[in-house]
């Protein structure tokens, strides 16, 4: 038994070449979509005040209702990849995406941005991008190329936050809702020209609906769905309160908030770098899991208490975006080594799902309490919420540990 831990390591030091040219081109292909959908969320609480029709509920739903289509179609999704190839899968869900785009940027009030939103979230790809990943690269490398495909996401999330806020005052909320779509069509373009192919387009012999909901009935994916759906409720719901924090409170201009998000994303770069060599490891992975949900409580318990001065927000957004970025790179590859590859495409997309249902939740539940409690009774809801998520992941990690992969 001694042995086993060694060689795993030793055998995922190196990607080949096919699977560095797949982490890196697809992480391409994902990193611009999300870019366009990360441009949003820094200002969107701030200016959709001044839209006609703008209540806080409907702030929130604008936020989170991207992942009410989500829900709909990841899994729907996710199957078709198994039948019909991944690549096809994806360039449907990205052209539904730019269409949602183009009806938010043609929107001169908040409903009819919720529907672009909604509308955008329809074109729900994460399941299948992240099955044509895990298609491309080997067991014991799929926790180094899901940490590729992290760090460019929080590369685009950096980015986003830094130019958000500029190109809002420049081009105003239907600018950015158009580069959402051009993004996509770039993405789109990059899917068929760059990324490669797997050798099968499709599983032999995809898995039934039995089948299927045997899978995500499984303890194991139960535990990694419910922590994916905790930790976009909190984040989504924290994008309510944040910018109304740095504004409204720590009276930082909306065009310095980059200012901020700048040391604190490089920072949260760093300490994914310094762990991901860790999280190899199924049980260290585990361990990090449960160390981050608690770094999240006390960081969100912290922009509560925040106060005026602002050493104490910039450490805590620190720690919960350290502690974001490490989850978001460990918990889809622990979900991909546990589903068998008749079935990758419909695990991935019922832990886009939950992802996304997450969303739309943190979404809503932050629309509700910004309007009777503010902003730091968001934060201090969203901390709750890791009452509940500390409990799953404590139950369903030693099954997960015990058992790493589920039989067809």
């Amino acid at each position: 038994m001694s042995t086993k831990p060694t060689s795993t390591r030793s055998k995922s030091t190196k990607l080949s070449k096919l699977e560095l040219r797949s982490a890196l081109t697809l992480a391409c292909v994902v990193s611009l979509r999300l870019f366009g959908l990360f441009l949003i969320m820094p200002v969107f609480s701030l200016y959709a005040q001044r839209m006609p029709d703008a209540t806080p509920w409907l702030i929130g739903m604008a936020l989170g209702v991207y992942g009410l289509g989500q829900i709909l179609l990841q899994i729907p999704l996710g199957m078709l990849s198994d039948h019909i190839g991944r690549k096809p899968a994806i360039s449907l869900g990205l052209l539904v995406f730019a269409i949602g785009g183009v009806v938010a940027a043609c929107s001169h009030t908040l409903t009819g941005i919720v529907l672009g939103r909604a509308l955008q979230g329809m074109g729900a790809v994460a399941g299948a991008g992240s099955a044509l990943l895990t298609d491309l690269t080997r067991d014991e490398n799929r926790s180094k190329v899901m940490g590729i495909l992290g760090v460019s996401i929080g590369l685009s999330f950096l980015l986003a936050l830094i130019l958000g806020p500029p190109l809002e005052a420049a081009t105003g909320l239907s600018g950015l809702f158009g580069c959402t779509s051009v993004l996509a069509l770039a993405s789109l373009v990059l899917l068929w020209l760059i990324v490669p192919t797997p050798t099968l387009t499709r599983a032999p012999a995809a898995a039934g609906p039995s089948e299927i909901l045997r899978m995500l009935s499984d303890s194991r994916m139960l535990a990694l769905n419910g922590s994916v759906f905790f930790l976009h409720a909190v984040l989504t719901a924290a994008f309510v309160g944040l910018p109304l924090l740095l504004a409204d409170q720590l009276q930082l201009p909306v065009s310095s908030h980059w200012k901020l998000y700048l040391p604190v994303m490089l920072f949260a770069a760093l300490v994914m770098g310094a762990c991901m060599r860790r999280a190899q490891d199924i049980g260290q992975a585990l361990r990090l899991v449960r160390l981050c949900i608690i770094a999240i409580a006390l960081a969100l318990l912290g922009l509560a208490f925040a106060g005026s001065r602002l050493m104490t927000p910039a450490i805590c957004m620190a720690v919960f975006f350290s502690a974001f970025n490490l989850l978001e790179a460990i918990l889809p590859g622990l979900v991909s080594r546990l589903a068998p590859g008749t079935m990758r495409g419909a695990a991935m997309g019922a832990y886009s799902t939950s992802q996304f249902m997450g969303a739309f939740v943190g979404g809503a539940l932050g629309g509700l309490i910004l309007g009777d409690g503010g902003f730091e009774a968001i934060f201090m809801a969203a901390a709750a919420l890791c009452l509940l998520w500390i409990p799953l992941i404590l139950w369903g990690a030693p099954r997960i540990a015990n058992a790493p992969q589920l039989r067809t």
